[in-house]
């Protein structure tokens, strides 16, 4: 497996019609890091990491993925994986079927590692897509993003559907995978009490800006209040109540 890859979006303003889903986003995600992305219902979160999967070009500014623009390139988009709660699967074929493509979109993939999860997750290959339970389809999309060992993997609410157990299963198996098998990691949550000690970095969003980033303690520490350190809960509560749309972005480290 090849190193790590950073990522960074250069002055990034994106818009759906009138709504501008992000503004100005200059952001830089260390190589080999796991990263939190946090913010709101309808922050950008999304948007950003499906500009960084190269679902879509950037309408203003750029984004580089090793240091290669990531639109329409093969060779950098084979590398980093979108995963979310859904989609990226052949709902009404075996799930085999689906493994047989990821195998052949990506390189680093793990037929075998994928195995060992649809089994410890409880997940039966036999079946359809179609045919799984909401927990099921969610650990599916987990094991997808896990098996892909990709360069970057960009994890978007992977765990809506699981249960408390999946979930901490899914964060064990993150985790010690990532050890094994170093990558640059971004993970999307609104559970923050269950996974924010598993960030080395976080990037705030609020109404498409940045407006908190870098390594996860310091930025809980400029959140806090006396002898209390402040959870990303609080920093979430705190940016999202005192910014404003004319907040200015920041740029992590």
């Amino acid at each position: 497996m090849n190193a790590p890859l950073g990522v960074e979006l250069d002055a990034v303003t994106h818009r759906f019609g009138r709504t501008e889903a992000l503004t100005d986003v200059s952001l830089t995600l260390r190589p080999g890091v796991v990263t939190g992305l946090v913010g709101r219902n309808g922050a950008g979160k999304t948007t950003l990491l499906s500009l960084v999967a190269g679902l879509r070009p950037a309408q203003h500014g750029s984004v580089r993925v090793g240091g290669r623009d990531v639109w329409e390139d093969p060779a950098v988009t084979s590398r980093v994986a979108l995963v979310r709660d859904r989609g990226g699967v052949l709902e009404d074929q075996r799930i085999r079927h689906t493994l047989t493509i990821h195998r052949a979109l990506r390189p680093h993939w793990d037929e075998e590692y994928a195995v060992h999860l649809l089994e410890r997750f409880g997940v039966p290959s036999r079946r359809r897509p179609e045919q799984l339970s909401t927990g099921q389809r969610s650990s599916l999309s987990a094991v997808l993003a896990l098996a892909s060992r990709a360069e970057v993997t960009l994890l978007d609410e992977v765990y809506l559907g699981m249960d408390a157990v999946a979930r901490r299963m899914f964060y064990e198996e993150l985790m010690a995978d990532y050890a094994a098998h170093p990558r640059t990691i971004v993970l999307s949550s609104h559970l923050l009490d269950e996974v924010e000690d598993l960030f080395e970095d976080v990037v705030v969003l609020d109404r498409g800006r940045v407006v908190a980033a870098g390594d996860a303690d310091t930025v809980r520490q400029q959140h806090s209040t006396g002898d209390h350190l402040a959870s990303l809960t609080d920093v979430l509560v705190q940016v999202s109540s005192s910014s404003s749309p004319s907040t200015p972005g920041r740029t992590a480290r």
